[in-house]
């Protein structure tokens, strides 16, 4: 099933096909596959180029208990992510390393590696879909992760699959929605506060 984007002007085809699916193909992913998608993540901009970005990983053909453990504090509306074949979390180390003073652009760092990671899954037929339904502090807990880091978002990673494969219809409804909305340009891009640059 395709969502391509209605874009008002030209943009890369991954990004014109890239959408958040629910139900996902349980076909693994292969090791070489992955670690191209986090290649594309470790090449990413960031502030002092500190690469404050972290994944924990969880593929469930080879690696069930890190997978259950990701799975495992994900909050019930997520359930339909278990049956994705990979959960990654996204953690931000919250401070420079280089005078360990706060990095406020940890998050946005991270946001953009995941992007890139976005990208080039997109571009090996492969589907993401990001989720802050979480808990965190249960997953700091269970992965041991130092103060210093913080999980930012959850991923469900695979292959595009039937929304047969979800339990819920509605849950079948929402992955089966034809549509794909986005605000205008105008009202995202500003010239003056408001005031539309284009």
């Amino acid at each position: 099933m395709e969502k391509p984007t209605l874009n008002d002007h030209p943009i890369l085809e991954p990004l014109r096909q890239r959408w958040s699916p629910l139900a996902f193909d349980p076909k693994p992913v292969p090791a070489e596959t992955l670690l191209s998608l986090f290649e594309a993540a470790r090449w990413s901009s960031s502030c002092f180029g500190e690469q404050p970005w972290r994944f924990i990983v969880g593929v469930k053909a080879t690696d069930p208990t890190t997978f259950e453990k990701l799975a495992s504090t994900l909050v019930p509306g997520n359930s339909w992510a278990i049956k994705a074949p990979v959960l990654i979390l996204g953690v931000a180390k919250k401070t420079f390393a280089y005078n360990g003073s706060e990095n406020r652009f940890a998050s946005y760092d991270v946001g953009q590696a995941v992007g890139q990671l976005t990208v080039q899954a997109a571009s090996a037929d492969l589907y993401l879909h990001q989720m802050g339904g979480f808990d965190a502090v249960k997953a700091q807990e269970i992965f041991a992760i130092p103060d210093d880091f913080a999980p930012q978002a959850m991923i469900a990673l695979g292959y595009l699959g039937a929304a047969e494969l979800l339990d819920e219809e509605k849950q079948q409804a929402r992955h089966n929605s034809p549509t794909r909305a986005r605000k205008p340009l105008s009202e995202l891009v500003f010239s003056e506060w408001e005031k539309p640059a284009f």
